[in-house]
């Protein structure tokens, strides 16, 4: 009589042990990338609704009461929340909103990891607490707008988001001269995907949407590439031709690009999160004002705020940001 293979018991556990290995080391790669890429679908689906409410108003400015006193118990601030309150809650569903001291009945974490992970930073609760660089600088003098150092205020969304805002009300709107990042940006937005659940990283479930200008106020939500260029280039234009900064982002990642000004704007406003460092001669933005050799491109300076309109013979560094 032919006797009938099979398995032993031994071979069986083997087998499933070697699967159980496997499983346990490509498993949690996979998690993590079904989770970026639900976390980048939620991220864009964020920015167009804010994106579209805060195009519905008629201007950012003047929401709230923001009267400096010689010492916090003096200073009257109402502002960020009479902004979601009386401003944005009229376009935008909102569940529930918590004051400058309540930030974590918002979902609002307490620390937050840096787009680099190799810093832990304690959530900021005041514009300063973005970029010490925002209260700097003679963007705060002059027809051209102030910047006031509101605390921040929080509100989730129907969506289970944790988004907590930054609102100059003294904000002024675009200049074709003078231009600085401080004095542009009316609401700043940091968001948790998840609330005050894990990772709480930049570049994860951690994000920020900026809105500039009180009048035609323009959105955007620049998600920065953990890399600067590793040295300084040239950018302008030969007839239609963008030269040099465009072409390094290519050179970094077909899936990176050049940041437009604004968006440049957006990440010196929230530079500590990026960990992002100081240029003299700035980060060279993808909006260019003039063609030809003689062509000129809005570089941003990241020491104190300002946006220079630079010649090609000049030259500035590169930060890429995702598609």
């Amino acid at each position: 009589m032919k006797k009938k293979k099979g398995f032993t018991l031994a071979e069986i556990l083997i087998t499933l042990a070697i699967i159980g290995i496997v499983a346990a080391i490509t498993l949690p790669s996979l998690l993590v990338n079904v989770n970026e890429k639900a976390w980048d679908a939620q991220k864009k689906a964020l920015h167009a609704r804010l994106a579209q409410a805060i195009g519905q108003m008629n201007s950012l400015g003047g929401y709230g009461t923001y009267t400096k006193g010689e010492t916090d118990a003096e200073t009257v601030d109402t502002a960020a929340e009479s902004f979601i309150l009386d401003a944005l809650s009229k376009v935008y569903k909102i569940n529930n909103v918590c004051g400058p001291d309540k930030l974590s009945s918002c979902g609002i974490p307490s620390k937050i990891t840096t787009l680099d992970a190799k810093s832990e930073i304690d959530f900021p609760v005041k514009i300063s607490g973005l970029n010490t660089k925002l209260l700097n600088g003679a963007h705060e003098t002059g027809e051209d707008g102030n910047v006031a150092d509101t605390k921040a205020a929080a509100f989730e969304t129907v969506n289970g988001e944790s988004i907590a805002v930054f609102y100059n009300p003294l904000c002024s709107s675009d200049t074709s001269s003078n231009h600085f990042a401080q004095n542009k940006m009316c609401v700043n937005f940091i968001y948790d995907l998840n609330g005050s659940e894990g990772p709480n990283q930049v570049g994860k479930d951690v994000g920020f949407i900026t809105a500039f200008y009180n009048k035609n106020p323009i959105v955007v939500a620049p998600e920065a590439y953990n890399s600067d260029y590793a040295s300084a280039v040239k950018h302008y234009t030969e007839d239609s031709e963008t030269i040099d900064a465009q072409s390094a982002c290519k050179t970094m990642g077909e899936d990176l690009r050049l940041p437009d000004r604004d968006e440049l704007a957006s990440l010196f406003v929230n530079a500590p999160l990026i960990n992002l460092g100081e240029s003299a001669n700035g980060y060279w933005s993808s909006s260019v004002i003039s063609l030809g050799t003689s062509g000129l491109a809005w570089a941003q300076g990241f020491g104190n705020g300002s946006c220079g309109r630079n010649s090609r013979t000049l030259t500035g560094y590169v930060r890429c940001i995702k598609r």
